[in-house]
């Protein structure tokens, strides 16, 4: 009963959220409106979460300048691994600066992605029907998957999804290529996991999709924006 409370609550306020931001835009947006509240509620989680973005990118500048040292000490120390690990760590903390991206914001998003996904996958919510499961986007259920019974119209929301994550996935990469030394810690990985979107969006519900793709370009303005400023 424990588990069931502690996850429902907030889906029942995710819940009422959506409802109130889809009614709010219907006038504008009409069949619509609750794909766009899907929207605006990530919109408002990741604003939620801008202050810790800040503190993660001045972490990111900091060890980007110490990256010539790291570097150095890499090539003085390639065949110590151990005594590499101990001057690195020795290193970053005699700056003050943290060894490894932070990943608090991204840990933060995981329960309201959580949410969104239950959202548009449990048939009740707080013990009522689940009206939301019926709210569409261009006729396709915001519940449905890519993999379910579709028809064409459906198919075609979901590559028009992928085609827009593959877009931002791709201008991620390229960011990440510029901003991302090749001989960080699994650098080039970093600059593949953009494309996971694509993949994820796939086997998610559509509501879930558009969470992403919402998200990943967020994220991608605001790095840019962050770094043009600093």
């Amino acid at each position: 009963m424990f588990p069931f409370t502690l996850l429902d609550a907030p889906m029942s306020g995710a819940y009422h959220l959506v409802a109130a931001l889809a009614g709010a835009v219907h006038p504008l947006l009409g069949g619509a409106s609750t794909a766009a509240a899907i929207m605006l509620f990530t919109a408002a989680v990741r604003l939620l979460l801008h202050p810790l973005v800040r503190a993660q990118v001045r972490a990111e500048r900091a060890r980007a300048a110490l990256q010539p040292e790291v570097d150095r000490l890499r090539r003085r120390h390639r065949d110590q691994p151990e005594r590499l690990q101990r001057e690195l760590v020795a290193l970053h903390r005699r700056h003050g600066v943290p060894m490894f991206a932070g990943c608090l914001p991204t840990l933060l998003q995981l329960p309201f992605f959580s949410v969104t996904y239950r959202l548009f996958s449990s048939p009740t919510v707080g013990g009522v029907t689940n009206a939301l499961l019926g709210h569409t986007l261009f006729g396709v259920p915001l519940g449905a998957h890519l993999f379910g019974s579709l028809g064409g119209s459906g198919v075609l929301v979901f590559a028009g999804l992928a085609a827009l994550l593959a877009v931002v996935a791709a201008l991620s990469s390229v960011w990440l290529a510029r901003t991302t030394p090749a001989t960080a810690p699994a650098g080039r990985l970093l600059r593949l996991l953009p494309f996971g979107t694509v993949l994820a969006a796939a086997v998610l519900p559509l509501a879930a999709g558009l969470y992403l793709l919402t998200s990943t370009t967020w994220t991608l303005v605001e790095r840019a924006a962050l770094r043009r400023r600093g």
